[in-house]
């Protein structure tokens, strides 16, 4: 039995929209059952599932009407008498009988369908696999640091956007910013931060990390290897004093008074990084006690000065880098040797690592093959039997430099370790010391103490033969690796020699 609509419906515009909505749909359905018995998918797949064909379905429904419409308006020049508005239905009429009942069908179905796939999609772009696949080479370099990092299992959205529909507003209104910026190619290289926009760190962090639980100290173990022929290990042992020594005394010291909720850390910055720092505001919202620090060495005009911005210190001001953190090459060359992915046994090994990851390569493509004809030639022209009798050695050695690099380093996006500062320690970076330099002072004189026993303490130094280890309730002066600095350290900071690149 054929079908009866009504004639409006003959036109080709709403043939071809009727063609478009029907084809997507089925797509959609094929598409997702696929994904789902299969458990295959990846995320291109589910924008075409959850965002690009409800689009094309969305455009062919409307094209029905608007063929409808236009055909109607057609009509109606043509012939003469009483004009109508509207259109008129008869349920008298079995054309109009059947247009109603699959309208009526049809919408429910629709609307289901919308409803499903607006969730669909609602969790599709919360997914760690959207925030890091989609844009694939803008965030190739965070989602990498990402999956090696101690929030691997932490969603991007937790810390990104938090929970509440306000901020899931800002972000999606950020996010089309973004869009156009990656089809457009306008983005900078490296993708530059601090992010302004970025949700305080007391409503996504705490979530997990409340300032009032009890963090106890924590014993580190450091294995470092110099740059000599033997790739002599150095290890360190501290006692990181995150919290105070007992529970009992909550965050009254350690590392984490900082976050303390009795005590009130501000701070202004006169660089987009924060790491100039000249005036700290101390207050005790108990007692009300307030201490103003300012740098001696960094003295700005009071003018100048009351138009900076007023800073709240929280986790972030830190914890710069607690997802996406790119480590030195001295740091990540040390591990792969510890972990046996580079032979330590390899004559200057290190020396030879660190002399070719601190060139700047155009790619990634470059950069493997600038290592590996690197390494190649350094034992080639300095070791030649070494080179000639331990290639399975040098071999090792190269894949797992590459391997390394690979995790840090990305060429192509200008991502390295110096390009985001990490502000946990005060190696590579100012960290701590951008305050505690012992020139932030108050008009009183009381200053912002540069004592390094403030935050940790040294249990044990030196190499494994000749281990220097403190006495129990005792600690030691820390003694410089090496014997090229003596007592320098004392007078200088850590990041004027320590550049990432150096053991």
């Amino acid at each position: 039995m054929k079908l009866k609509l009504p004639h409006s419906t003959q036109n080709w515009i709403s043939l071809v929209g009727a063609t478009i909505a029907l084809i997507s749909f089925f797509m959609i359905v094929f598409l997702f059952v696929i994904s789902l018995t299969f458990d295959q998918g990846n995320a291109y797949l589910g924008i075409v599932i959850y965002i690009a064909l409800p689009t094309i379905l969305v455009v062919g429904l409307l094209l029905i009407p608007l063929g409808m419409w236009w055909k109607l308006k057609k009509e109606k020049r043509r012939e003469a008498g009483e004009e109508k508005d509207f259109p008129v239905i008869d349920f008298n009429d079995i054309r109009h009988r059947n247009a109603f009942m699959i309208f009526a069908v049809g919408s429910a179905i629709f609307l289901l369908a919308s409803a499903v796939g607006s969730y669909e999609a609602f969790h599709y772009t919360e997914s760690v696999e959207f925030c890091g696949k989609v844009c694939h080479s803008v965030m190739k370099p965070e989602y990498v640091a990402y999956q090696n990092s101690p929030h691997a299992r932490v969603s991007c959205v937790e810390c990104h956007i938090g929970g509440g529909a306000d901020w899931y507003m800002k972000s999606k209104l950020s996010g089309l910013r973004q869009v156009y910026a990656v089809i457009a190619n306008d983005f900078s290289r490296p993708i530059p931060t601090p992010i302004k926009d970025l949700r305080p760190a007391r409503e996504t962090c705490e979530e997990c990390h409340w300032p009032q639980k009890f963090y106890s100290r924590k014993l580190r173990l450091e294995r470092h290897y110099l740059n000599d022929e033997d790739n002599t290990e150095w290890d360190i042992t501290l006692t990181m004093k995150i919290g105070s020594s007992l529970s009992a005394f909550g965050l009254d010291e350690g590392i984490h008074w900082h976050i303390n909720p009795d005590v009130k850390i501000e701070y202004k910055h006169t660089d987009e990084k924060r790491q100039n720092i000249p005036w700290v505001r101390y207050t005790n919202t108990k007692t009300g006690e307030v201490f103003v620090y300012e740098d001696e060495n960094q003295k700005v005009d009071a003018k100048l000065l009351d138009g900076l911005e007023t800073r709240l210190m929280d986790c972030m001001d830190c914890h710069t880098r607690p997802s996406h953190n790119y480590q030195p090459p001295a740091f990540f060359i040390n591990n792969a040797i510890t972990a046996g992915e580079i032979p330590k046994e390899l004559t200057l090994i290190k020396f030879a690592a660190l002399e070719v990851i601190g060139k700047e390569f155009e790619t990634t493509d470059d950069a493997m093959k600038g290592i590996e004809d690197h390494i190649n030639n350094f034992y080639k022209d300095n070791y030649p039997d070494l080179y000639k009798n331990k290639s399975e050695l040098i071999n090792k050695a190269i894949t797992g430099i590459k391997n390394e690099y690979n995790k840090n380093i990305f060429p192509e996006m200008k991502v390295r370790w110096d390009a985001y500062p990490n502000n946990i320690g005060h190696l590579e970076f100012m960290g701590c010391f951008r305050c505690h330099n012992d020139q932030h002072a108050t008009v009183q004189k009381k200053v912002i103490s540069k004592d390094c026993n403030m935050c940790h303490v040294i249990n044990a130094q030196g190499t494994p033969n000749k281990l220097e280890v403190a006495k129990v309730n005792s600690s030691l002066e820390f003694k410089h690796p090496g014997n090229a600095v003596t007592t320098e350290w004392k007078e200088m900071m850590c990041v004027d020699c320590h550049t990432g690149l150096n053991p």
